[in-house]
């Protein structure tokens, strides 16, 4: 692997989150995909940092991850609170939008796991629209159970054969995230958790707008669009994460330090 990984960041309830600025880590993610070095990338949130409170395995998937952003306001402002006071939101969404204009440009490939085959062609005719010249290399919508060994072992030679630098992942945490730690050393490429990004982009589903993102607010938007699948998840999971922020801020709490 081409230098030595440097980061610069905190420990947010026990997850270690980079301070980065937008032009860091495109250019680190851009050389690595360039290389096409393995690699993985977490997008860090509310719910995520809070999964790793209870699950110490998903702890050490995101604690060993190559860069982890904060995707989400409430890390974001964590980080500031840690000291970083000029860090901004790094979406999962907004990065793969970014990389892949990036990727555009220099002649990169992409490469897009997850979501099913019709979110898959909707999004690779968007991508095509938005980036007339985006080499995507290949879609794969994998079945809804774990694949077997032979399975897995395709997958990867297709993705490696493809000549993608770069691969979007969107299974949902926290199995995007295991999914691409089981995958490094494997695909030799970036792999990327971008959650529900495939939708959106898609247009599959509704993305919160521009006002309620800046706000902090597109957990909302979205608890409101699926309440059933995601009540627990952001009623629950949020008022978790106050609960340990305002630990951490005020008796140095970390769990995993």
């Amino acid at each position: 692997m081409s230098g030595e990984n440097v980061r610069r960041g905190a420990h947010v309830l026990g997850a270690f989150v980079d301070a980065l600025t937008w032009d860091e880590a495109l250019a680190r993610i851009s050389a690595w995909a360039a290389a096409r070095e393995s690699r993985y990338v977490c997008l860090c949130n509310a719910h995520m940092v809070v999964t790793t409170m209870q699950d110490q395995y998903f702890l050490r998937v995101v604690n060993e991850a190559d860069m982890a952003t904060p995707d989400g306001i409430p890390v974001a402002w964590m980080l500031r609170r840690l000291g970083f006071r000029e860090q901004q939101r790094m979406s999962g969404a907004n990065l793969m939008w970014r990389y892949l204009a990036l990727a555009e440009a220099r002649g990169d490939a992409a490469y897009f796991y997850g979501g099913t085959d019709a979110t898959l062609t909707l999004l690779s005719a968007r991508l095509r629209a938005a980036f007339p010249g985006l080499r995507i290399a290949g879609t794969y919508s994998p079945p809804f159970r774990p694949l077997t060994a032979e399975e897995d072992a395709e997958s990867v030679a297709r993705i490696n054969a493809s000549g993608a630098g770069a691969v979007f992942v969107s299974l949902g945490c926290p199995k995007q995230e295991t999914w691409m730690a089981a995958h490094r050393g494997r695909i030799r490429a970036v792999m990327f958790g971008v959650g529900a990004a495939f939708e959106w982009y898609a247009g599959v589903l509704n993305r919160a707008p521009l006002w309620m993102q800046r706000w902090g607010l597109e957990w909302l938007h979205r608890l409101c669009s699926e309440p059933r699948r995601l009540w627990k998840r952001y009623l629950v999971t949020n008022t978790l994460f106050i609960l340990g922020a305002f630990r951490q801020l005020l008796f140095g709490w970390q769990k995993g330090r």
